[in-house]
């Protein structure tokens, strides 16, 4: 027997970096058809007038995602507000730009602390909430950085990678207890991550667009509500950019 859809209004969910960008669209979406969500960031005053702007089924908890108490102290704080959760979006992340050479292992290792470290914490920290509740769903979001390489993006490409890589793992892991684990890979979206990358980023894929928040908010609803068969799986939403490149013939 197939799985039953679940409606937005029944979703209980953590999301974090989700006091902006796609993670702030995500929240704005979910609170509009009803659910419950809790927004974890580390940006206090838009975490928190996002939560009381979206209203009493919102709350703001400041988390540093590479804090293992942060996460299980939001996971606490939703079972005394919401009863627990039954989804989280893995969203949390940062960008450094730099290649093989020019990047610092300082900041190698904060990416990767933040981009995927972070994520395994929150799956290890939430999957026992999720078990808790009968089941969920996890989505972790990557990047077309973890689908192909991109010069000067080591540290992000790496980070990227890695949660590819861990959501497969998590996907087999948790299946058992009907907990499933996807990810998300945006390409150039319109966010304070991408503020100085100009329209030459885009010009040449199919969609020669920067796609915008609201549109990712969409699929991630689709995952959390509707995909119900899908676990272990990659969502591409680049506006075709991995297909390949719209280049210009010879005269």
């Amino acid at each position: 027997m197939a799985d039953a859809v679940i409606p937005p209004k029944d979703l209980r969910i953590l999301i974090t970096g989700g006091a902006r960008g796609i993670g702030g669209a995500v929240a704005r979406l979910l609170a509009a058809d009803g659910a419950h969500v809790i927004i974890g960031d580390i940006i206090d005053d838009a975490g928190k007038a996002l939560a009381d702007e979206l209203g009493e089924r919102v709350m703001y908890h400041r988390m540093d995602v590479t804090s293992e108490s942060d996460w299980r102290s939001a996971v606490d704080s939703a079972d005394k507000a919401f009863g627990g959760i039954n989804a989280v979006f893995n969203n949390a992340g940062i960008l450094s730009v730099g290649s093989v050479e020019t990047c610092s292992p300082e900041d190698f290792r904060k990416v990767i602390d933040v981009n995927l470290y972070g994520m395994f914490l929150g799956i290890h920290t939430c999957a026992p909430a999720l078990r808790r509740n009968g089941g969920g769903v996890i989505v972790n979001t990557s990047s077309t950085a973890g689908l192909q390489g991109y010069a000067n993006l080591a540290a992000y490409v790496a980070s990227k990678w890695g949660v590819r890589g861990l959501t497969k793992a998590a996907a087999l892991d948790l299946a058992i207890d009907k907990i499933r684990v996807v990810s998300l890979h945006p390409g150039p979206i319109r966010t304070p991550m991408t503020e100085g990358f100009g329209q030459e980023t885009v010009s040449a894929q199919p969609m020669p667009r920067f796609g915008e928040p609201a549109e990712v908010a969409r699929m991630v609803r689709f995952l959390m509500t509707e995909a119900t068969y899908s676990t272990g799986s990659e969502f591409i939403i680049d506006g075709g950019a991995v297909t390949g490149q719209l280049l210009p013939l010879p005269d």
